[in-house]
């Protein structure tokens, strides 16, 4: 192990079988934040492709106002506001064991994968066959590319959808690539077709939440991609929240796949692949603080920017032990095995307003 692996493409599928009667989509399921009006592009989508849109809302987001929107364009839809009731969903001892004391800043804010455990356990009571996971500041630029994804996933797991836009990477590998480094992305839960029944896994609630999902017990699940989509475009670099709260979860992934592109499995990272790996993590972060003053960025501020970042990413990269590396995925191997058990005991459900009903919450349905 001598350095950071900047593209984990060799573990895909290299599938590219495409049926010529695409089942296509059950549902699109949005897990949103924003205000209502990103939510056009997911609903014209829906309408194209002729199935149903379910919003998951939180924050800024308003099940109402979705309900509006998503009527005025005509589709089927269902939505719900996840900050009024929490659902009910397993406790997860990978969310558990972070908001305990000394390992409370490690802990994720946001809401995004309680909302996808929530659209994968709906789907699952509902009886849907393939569902796409799609944020709300993507766009899919060719409906028909959905249709391939759900061909392909007639036999992956998952199938995402290649993002052309702004790279989907972490704060620290955006400056990689802006100080002229090589870096690639990889398959993201913000477009995602999602075969319902031969998934077992869940979203922890962790940065890069997504490549866990796509893992098994030991490796990862057959996964492939195809089409594109374009990802609106941020400031990675705006503070330093961003890049602290990445660390964690970045660390662990990219320790992970570093292993699978080894040829070898999850169960060979304990306390002394992670006391090694740290040291390559920090040293490359160290390499792309060193590499800033070629940096491509609009002015010096932009640079003092990345700096900062990239100093409170190194800062919280030391606050990682190997011990709480290995902890993390004894904890994320027996929730997976939580999750299975509970996802086999779910009711069938007769719709998605039912569904969700069942787990507590109150659906609002045009």
């Amino acid at each position: 192990m001598h350095a950071h692996h900047a593209s984990h493409t060799r573990l895909l599928s290299t599938a590219t079988v495409r049926s010529t009667r695409p089942a296509g989509v059950n549902a699109v399921i949005v897990p949103t934040a924003r205000p209502y009006g990103y939510l056009r592009d997911a609903a014209e989508l829906v309408k194209d492709l002729n199935c149903q849109l379910i919003v998951l809302c939180s924050k800024w987001a308003d099940a109402g106002r979705a309900l509006d929107l998503a009527a005025d364009v005509g589709v089927r839809v269902v939505t719900v506001d996840i900050d009024d009731d929490q659902p009910r969903l397993p406790d997860l001892r990978t969310s558990s064991m972070l908001n305990e004391h000394g390992w409370r800043r490690f802990s994720r804010k946001t809401d995004t994968s309680l909302k996808r455990n929530v659209g994968l356990a709906l789907a699952r009571m509902v009886g849907w066959r393939f569902v796409l996971f799609l944020d709300d500041d993507i766009r899919v630029e060719e409906p028909g590319d959905i249709w391939d994804a759900a061909a392909l996933a007639e036999t992956h797991a998952a199938v995402g959808l290649v993002n052309q836009g702004f790279p989907d990477n972490s704060v620290v590998c955006h400056a990689y690539r802006r100080t002229g480094g090589i870096q690639g992305t990889f398959v993201g839960g913000g477009a995602l077709v999602v075969q319902v029944n031969r998934t077992t896994s869940f979203f922890p609630n962790i940065y890069n939440e997504d490549w866990f999902f796509l893992l098994n017990g030991h490796g990862i699940d057959p996964v492939t991609t195809v089409g594109k989509v374009t990802q609106k475009e941020y400031d990675p670099f705006r503070d330093t929240v961003r890049a602290r709260g990445e660390e964690f979860g970045d660390t662990l992934a990219e320790g992970v796949y570093a292993l699978l592109d080894d040829g070898k499995t999850i169960d060979a990272a304990d306390a002394g692949y992670w006391e090694a790996y740290l040291t390559v993590r920090r040293d490359f972060i160290q390499q792309v603080l060193q590499r800033l003053p070629r940096a491509i960025v609009a002015d010096e501020a932009e640079r003092q920017r990345m700096a900062a970042a990239l100093a409170g990413a190194h800062g919280r990269s030391l606050t990682i032990t190997p011990d709480l590396c290995v902890e993390y995925l004894r904890a994320w191997s027996a929730d997976r095995r939580l999750w299975q058990s509970w996802l086999g005991k779910l009711p069938h459900k007769p719709s998605a307003e039912a569904a969700l009903r069942y787990l507590g919450l109150k659906p609002h349905v045009a």
